[in-house]
């Protein structure tokens, strides 16, 4: 990743002439690992997509909907609970994703730093009731994002039918 975004790299080499900086360790690299997740956390979606009724498609279009109509009011209202589920995971990876955020973000508290990099940081300073207590702390929001993801998955399956 880091050679692919490098000031050597096609997209490093384009983005420092644009801007007059560097990709990597930045705010901005940060964004577009975070561009690149809908690939790994589109699941979801993806078959929030594909479940919603061909048939009902097809009625908007002979009731002389637009497409980009059917769009907005057919296909999104009924992949609505995949779409959310995607990003919530997405949203909840993102928060304790480790490696590759370090690696391409960097570590720069307030900027890039996630949940899991601080705890890292502070059991490295031999700081473990810290590190304990942020753990802790984020135990609900964990709790929430997984009962919330369930919930949208069975509220989901409730508006296909299954075939």
């Amino acid at each position: 990743m880091l050679l692919a975004i490098g000031p050597r790299s096609p997209v490093g080499a384009l983005y420092g002439k644009l801007t007059g900086g560097m990709l990597p360790f930045s705010f901005q690299a940060y964004w577009w690992l975070r561009a690149l997740q809908p690939a790994v956390h589109g699941a979801p979606v993806a078959s929030a997509f594909a479940a919603v009724d061909r048939k009902l498609v097809e009625a908007s279009w002979c009731l002389g909907v637009s497409r980009m109509a059917t769009f907005r009011r057919v296909i999104v209202p009924l992949a609505l609970p995949g779409i959310a589920t995607g990003a919530i995971l997405s949203f909840a990876h993102t928060m304790g994703e480790f490696g590759v955020v370090l690696m391409v973000g960097g570590n720069i508290a307030g900027v890039t730093r996630t949940v899991s990099i601080s705890i890292y940081d502070q059991v490295q300073g031999l700081n473990y009731g810290a590190a304990a207590e942020t753990r802790c702390s984020w135990w609900p929001f964990s709790f929430t994002v997984l009962a919330l993801t369930y919930a949208l998955q069975r509220r989901g399956l409730a508006l296909w039918p299954m075939s």
